[in-house]
């Protein structure tokens, strides 16, 4: 969507776009102008590769659960009542 069709730096810009679009697909007939159009990019194999080691990393972490255990039965974990509202209360806002 264009704002200003007689801003010539926005109509160069999307022209540029346009051709650079063209030659990342590999193809000879140019874009049509006034089309929407979507290009995917190499995020895709950064996500790719993120998802990967999300879903290679333990669902349960069981070094932070002890940690919790042990504090809760010596008594050191101390609960913030004040804390946990605001955040029920922002997650929600």
């Amino acid at each position: 969507m264009r704002i200003d069709l007689y801003n010539s730096a926005a109509t160069q810009a999307d022209s540029l776009a346009d051709s650079k679009q063209v030659k990342a697909q590999g193809s000879s007939t140019p874009a049509v102008s006034g089309e929407d159009h979507a290009t995917l990019t190499s995020g895709a194999g950064s996500i790719a590769s993120l998802v990967s080691e999300a879903m290679s990393s333990p669902e349960i972490r069981q070094a932070k659960v002890e940690s919790l255990q042990q504090a809760i039965s010596s008594g050191q974990y101390q609960i913030d009542p004040d804390k946990i509202a605001g955040a029920m209360i922002d997650e929600h806002a």
